[in-house]
């Protein structure tokens, strides 16, 4: 089976996003993290995907996460 792409689209100052990204951390998952405070690109994508402009927002290969969801984010890695 092929590893997920996963996503991360978060700001440095965002609670929510570091708790996003040390649970994926430990649950052993990769993921890009993409700083949309500092990358206009990046916010422009989480935008047009999520819309809305609220941190933290994941992507699970085709599957958009608004918030820190724990339960749909291990429903889509599993």
């Amino acid at each position: 089976m092929l590893a997920k792409k996963v996503t991360v689209y978060s700001t440095r100052t965002c609670p929510w996003c570091d708790r996003a990204k040390n649970y994926l951390r430990s649950k052993n998952v990769d993921f890009e993290e993409l700083d949309v405070a500092n990358d206009p690109e990046a916010l422009g994508e989480m935008i047009r995907l999520s819309n809305q402009m609220g941190v933290p927002v994941i992507t699970v290969d085709d599957e958009v996460i608004v918030g820190f969801d724990r339960q749909r984010l291990d429903a889509l890695l599993n």
